[in-house]
């Protein structure tokens, strides 16, 4: 696995690079945002980011909207020092699939790291008769792409699962706690409020208003439903 860490305090880069590699990382490192869109841009094969929100010049969260951008199936993971909602939240909608407060525990870090790579490199793929239909969509298990009439509508590690988990069992209400634990892990630190975060992100890339058809619905005061 190829992790880019974007961090600008050196001990806590250093720490970062230290538990990843005794982890069997490969691990590149930037101390700016330009430096890390650099590496990045130049190297290609990245299959996580870690990112430090709070950075001097050019911001994580600036960082995180065009790595996303330039590389939709890219897993991102946010670092903050701060524990408040809307940092969180902000992080999310820019295209974060999970964060980590600090102070964190190099362990976490690992664990939250390990988590998302099997979130995006599940075991076996599966053959293509096995896909999901489900008119307009179509999602591809072994290419881990989701086709609304046939255009490709790029998503996030963890968007793609979410996606699935929903569609293998359509019209049928999912409880935003089952969710959680499916995608994230039953030992995820977190709040609900990355699931709304990326339900809402879901919604917003499959084209869906609140005049037309409503493919992802909210159960209020339980979770989520897809209808076909």
């Amino acid at each position: 696995m190829k992790v880019l860490i974007l961090e600008d305090e050196k001990p806590i880069r250093d720490l970062l690079c230290v538990n990843l590699k005794r982890a069997d990382f490969e691990v590149a490192e930037a101390s700016t945002g330009e430096e890390a869109l650099r590496i990045a841009g130049d190297r290609k094969d990245f299959d996580i980011a870690i990112l430090d929100l709070m950075l001097p010049g050019m911001s994580g969260f600036e960082v995180c909207t065009r790595l996303r951008g330039q590389f939709p199936r890219l897993g991102i993971i946010m670092l903050t020092a701060k524990s408040q909602e809307v940092d969180k939240v902000m992080g999310l909608e820019a295209g974060a699939d999970d964060y980590v407060v600090k102070p964190f525990s190099p362990v976490e870090l690992v664990a939250r790291v390990r988590s998302l790579y099997r979130r995006m490199y599940p075991g076996e793929a599966l053959p293509q008769e096995n896909n999901l239909e489900l008119p307009p969509f179509t999602l591809l298990l072994d290419e881990r792409k989701l086709l609304k009439n046939g255009q490709d509508i790029p998503l996030t590690p963890t968007e793609f699962m979410i996606v699935k988990l929903l569609l293998e069992q359509p019209n049928k209400a999912m409880n935003r706690d089952d969710i959680l634990t499916a995608v994230w892990g039953q030992y995820f630190m977190g709040d609900l409020k990355i699931v709304d975060v990326n339900i809402s992100r879901i919604r917003q890339k499959i084209g869906q208003e609140s005049s037309g058809p409503q493919f992802l619905e909210t159960v209020w005061g339980f979770g989520y439903i897809w209808r076909g």
